[in-house]
């Protein structure tokens, strides 16, 4: 069956088979995609509420994959409606994507980019209180996701948060069906579909955290087709 396994199909996004428009409309339309299906969400009630258990004045998060920085967006007004002083680093190979970060983030100091490869982080040990990806795994084959936990657990003092698809019929459905109503981006119209069938289900997301070495393993599902790794 389609979805008893994670397919191999490369996305365009990975192949570069798009040009500079169409790239500028992804970036678009993907944060507004994100938003409505619940990443935000998911941060809230996991890393956020961490922070908030942990009682911390201060925080530092590398965000490993940022897209244009959405999320490190949300977190920095959490932190200031919180009065917390936050370091945040969005980490993006793609160039137009790093520059996006710093460009939708200029009310946002505490935001830095870096260009980098997430299978071999550019910081230190222990840099960063936590690290965090969002929809961003799944483009990888299950060795170079273990390799990236691993380098996420490697720079991240506290403990570690993977917000991604939950490879199931119903969602891959509905994006198909529904989604084209609303989806006009060849990107995001061809590779959203794509993602979910190259996404995860909890006990295979849960087997990669182990081969990772994480210790602390949870894999929880989050509405509307999310799985939310953490780990120390």
């Amino acid at each position: 069956m389609m979805f008893d396994w994670r397919s191999d199909e490369l996305e365009l996004i990975d192949t570069g088979d798009y040009t500079a428009e169409e790239y500028e409309g992804f970036l678009r339309e993907i944060r507004r995609v994100n938003r409505f299906l619940g990443d935000t969400r998911a941060l809230k009630k996991t890393l956020l509420r961490e922070v908030e258990k942990e009682n911390l004045r201060a925080f530092s998060v590398l965000d490993v994959g940022a897209g244009s920085g959405e999320l490190l967006r949300e977190i920095a007004s959490f932190a200031r409606g919180k009065s917390k002083v936050t370091l945040l680093a969005g980490l993006e190979l793609n160039a137009r994507s790093a520059e996006s970060i710093l460009e939708e983030s200029k009310n946002f100091a505490e935001i830095t980019s870096v260009r980098g490869d997430a299978l071999k982080l550019p910081f230190a040990d222990a840099a960063f209180d936590y690290a965090i990806c969002s929809l961003f795994t799944h483009h990888f084959t299950d060795e170079n996701v273990v390799r990236i936990l691993r380098e996420m657990r490697r720079v991240a003092r506290r403990k570690i948060f993977v917000i991604d698809l939950h490879r199931h019929a119903l969602a891959y459905f509905l994006y198909t069906t529904v989604g084209k109503l609303f989806l006009y981006n060849r990107l995001v119209r061809r590779d959203g579909a794509l993602s979910i069938r190259r996404s995860f289900r909890p006990p295979e997301l849960r087997n990669l955290a182990e081969k990772a070495e994480l210790e602390n393993i949870s894999v929880e599902r989050r509405f509307p087709f999310r799985l939310v790794l953490s780990g120390s």
